[in-house]
């Protein structure tokens, strides 16, 4: 198992940013000739970390190592800082673009990885878990299949603060300058439920969508909306609960069971 830790001028962010990548091109040859997911090219799977956290987390939290060995899977870990993957007003605030575009095209061109949308696919927990489906809503001709774990789906509590509100996690000045104008956030593409619906007044097919969140989650009921809107657009989507809270223990639960998914074996 190659892990690459690297460091590339983002044009996004107009400064170098670390991504942390593992590839599955150093399994022994009896162990890869036994196993089927090694008769095919490696897919790729993005994994987004959460708020406070860093490309580092997945790695040391998670069983992404023996997964990206067992599924022949590269898995490919970007720092996006506290800024819930969007596109913020100002230059080098780029941090959507960087995981929906910038990111897939460095991967082609340096790995020969995530060629096509159909062996690409986008996931992550809590903050990462809005990003994962934010980007992948929005770039799906880069990402075919997304998971999203205990995601922090507060589009809805944003856009309905004032000025000097906020919460246990952040003030409002926070939210505003990542989410933009709250009162312009219900048809702002900073907003996966405006970006579903656009997407399906063109006629789109939306990606199928990979969800969990633990029944014990402070955000369970935001996932459950989310869930519910998804479902009254036709989204295909796999949502899954039991018991457990926001942790590793839970994300650990559901990580693999969503590639698999993913894979078409779940």
């Amino acid at each position: 198992m190659a892990l690459i830790t690297l460091q590339f001028q983002s044009t996004s962010l107009c400064r170098p940013t670390r991504v942390q990548v593992l590839l599955p091109n150093d399994i022994p040859e009896e162990m890869a000739r036994e196993n089927e997911h090694y008769k095919r090219p490696a897919k790729t799977l993005v994994l987004l970390h959460g708020y406070t956290g860093s490309c580092d987390d997945w790695l040391t939290g998670s069983r992404v190592q023996e997964i990206s060995g067992k599924y022949n899977l590269a898995i490919v870990m970007p720092s996006g800082e506290n800024s819930f993957y969007l596109d913020q007003k100002g230059t080098g605030r780029a941090y959507g673009t960087l995981v929906g575009k910038e990111l897939i095209g460095y991967l082609r061109k340096t790995f020969g990885i995530a060629m096509s949308a159909a062996d690409t696919f986008i996931g992550g927990l809590s903050m990462g878990g809005f990003g994962a489906l934010h980007t992948g809503l929005l770039y799906p001709e880069n990402y075919s299949g997304i998971i999203a774990l205990s995601s922090a789906l507060i589009a809805r509590e944003v856009m309905n603060m004032k000025e000097g509100e906020g919460n246990g996690v952040a003030d409002y000045d926070y939210y505003r300058t990542t989410f933009g104008e709250p009162a312009e956030l219900e048809t702002s593409e900073n907003n996966p439920e405006y970006v579903v619906k656009k997407r399906l007044e063109r006629g789109e097919s939306i990606q199928p969508i990979f969800m969990a969140c633990g029944t014990e989650d402070f955000l369970l009921a935001k996932n459950r909306q989310f869930r519910d809107f998804l479902k009254e657009q036709g989204v295909n989507v796999d949502y899954h609960e039991s018991p457990g809270i926001h942790d590793w223990r839970f994300w650990n639960e559901y990580l693999e069971p969503g590639v698999m998914w993913m894979l078409g074996e779940g």
